[in-house]
């Protein structure tokens, strides 16, 4: 008898759910809005009611799914447990015990850049690799460590939470998370905006930028064109980032980076720029890692969640 699995992430506007057979392969996948309000007590009801949804479409009984594994932006822990997920307006609570009493099906919780990241080390650009970071540069700057093929959690599941490393003394804004410095303000697509601003008003230079509305995308594609003031945003850009992961490769002796987000879609020139900072400063046992560009994009969560499930019932 066929079994499958359903992946799901946890998005503070949307939830992206997947439906798989046990070999991975995607067979259907959706979203539902993310339903924040009276913090946030309808999403895990409206996503048990999808997946019930979905499984009366495909007329599959509960027995012939192996379980549902979820994403979610906040510390999950290895029992389930997320310990608040502020986007989602949740405190500290059970996802897999909630969704389990609902649906009465297995169900494995994880963060969701961690799950991400066990996405793409499965069928993404870390494929072939057991031991791996993959960092998404969006709007923060997510991270996930994968050792042996398993995800590296922690205690309280922040683990791999790289955008919160320190790596600005001076800095004087204050990140998301209420500390000063963290890569996320350097790295990420935001990050990336604030330093062109900052460089474009330090700077006389002329710039392709001067012109234009700044982004991460209009800097990478300045830098591309060989603008002389983008190559220098990108040069801080790849400093900030190439020490940080240096550390953290040498931590964790991965054999391989993975760059995601929507910064990523910069290309190979990202690496190009933050590769030299990298290899200057890693211990030297790491100066071979492969570095590779993410390419599940916004699967890579689903695809993951399925994965989790996957390596726990199977």
């Amino acid at each position: 008898m066929d079994k499958y699995v359903f992946g799901v992430d946890i998005g503070g506007t949307t939830v992206k759910l997947g439906f798989f057979d046990v070999k991975g392969n995607l067979l259907d996948k959706w979203e539902i809005p993310t339903r924040t309000e009276e913090e946030g007590s309808r999403i895990l009801p409206d996503i048990a009611e999808s997946i019930q949804n979905k499984m009366k479409e495909k007329q599959i009984s509960p027995d012939r799914v192996a379980g549902v594994g979820a994403g979610a932006p906040g510390p999950v822990d290895a029992v389930g447990v997320v310990h608040k997920a502020v986007n989602l307006g949740w405190g500290t609570f059970s996802i897999k015990e909630t969704l389990e009493n609902i649906l009465h099906i297995p169900v494995m919780a994880g963060n969701d850049a961690n799950v991400a990241a066990l996405g793409e080390m499965w069928k993404g650009g870390g494929q072939g690799s057991n031991d791996l970071i993959v960092v998404t540069l969006g709007t923060g700057v997510g991270g996930g460590i994968i050792i042996n093929g398993k995800v590296l959690a922690g205690i309280s599941g922040a683990g791999g939470e790289i955008g919160h490393m320190h790596v600005e003394d001076e800095e004087r804004e204050v990140c998301n998370c209420g500390n000063r410095g963290c890569l996320e303000q350097f790295a990420s697509a935001t990050g990336v905006t604030r330093l062109a601003r900052r460089k474009l008003a330090e700077s006389s230079k002329d710039s392709v930028l001067r012109q234009k509305e700044i982004s991460a995308k209009t800097v990478f594609d300045a830098v591309k064109q060989g603008d002389p003031l983008a190559i220098e945003i990108a040069e801080e850009f790849g400093k900030y980032l190439g020490d940080a992961l240096a550390a953290v490769a040498t931590v964790v002796n991965p054999d391989t980076i993975v760059l995601g987000g929507g910064v990523s879609k910069a290309g190979e020139v990202l690496i190009d720029y933050i590769r030299p900072h990298y290899e200057k400063n890693v211990f030297l046992a790491n100066r071979g890692v492969k570095f590779a560009l993410a390419t599940l994009g916004n699967d890579a969560g689903i695809y993951g969640a399925a994965r989790l499930v996957l390596d726990s019932v199977l």
